[in-house]
């Protein structure tokens, strides 16, 4: 990094905007192999979030590659570089007094333990997506898993490339077991448990 770079702090400060928007900000992090459901319940979440008239995004990894990260791959040092820009993205949205909800398979435990780093613990909420590869693959929303036993992807996650369990996430949901519903309930129990949202929001 240049040691001309200087980080400027703005005189409207993430409390200002917490304060305005009636809710802390922070980062909810969906992990789990492709076709888990991450996506799919991190816009439930949001939609839940947007009806008690919070501000939120969604961060999804294929929208994110076509660009901020179009240019990188999908090898080792590439998805590592990936989840690294994402994390700094986060970062910066929680100063803007935002709830982030990034949805991406970031398989590798330490990437994850390294957003977590630049964001901080505290406001970094593990939403782990467990669902077997049996039935990701019998999802297959998008047509993935069939390229891959085509050979035409190489190194994918769960199937030809490891993915790492997290050990101890936030919040575990069963996406195979639960309706969305549920799953909803559990990630929207923790927020409120955390006074993310305050009272006047409820």
């Amino acid at each position: 990094m240049s040691k001309n770079i200087v980080w400027h702090n703005a005189t409207v400060r993430r409390k200002h905007r917490n304060s305005n928007n009636g809710h802390k900000s922070v980062v909810l992090w969906f992990t789990g192999l492709s076709g888990s459901g991450k996506s799919t319940l991190a816009h439930a979440v949001e939609e839940e979030l947007h009806q008690l008239n919070c501000q939120t995004t969604v961060l999804d990894g294929d929208n994110v590659r076509h660009g901020l990260c179009r240019d990188l791959g999908f090898g080792e040092e590439d998805r590592t570089e990936n989840i690294r820009r994402i994390g700094e993205v986060c970062r910066l949205l929680i100063d803007t007094g935002v709830i982030t909800l990034a949805a991406f398979i970031s398989p590798s435990s330490h990437d994850r333990d390294q957003v977590r780093k630049i964001i901080t613990k505290k406001d970094f909420i593990e939403v782990y997506v467990n669902c077997p590869l049996e039935v990701c693959e019998k999802r297959d929303v998008k047509g993935v898993y069939k390229r891959v036993r085509l050979g035409e992807i190489k190194e994918f996650t769960g199937v030809s490339a490891p993915y790492d369990i997290p050990d101890k996430p936030d919040i575990v949901i069963d996406t195979e077991a639960e309706t969305i519903e549920e799953s909803l309930n559990s990630i929207m129990r923790v927020i409120y448990a955390r006074n993310i949202i305050q009272k006047k929001k409820i």
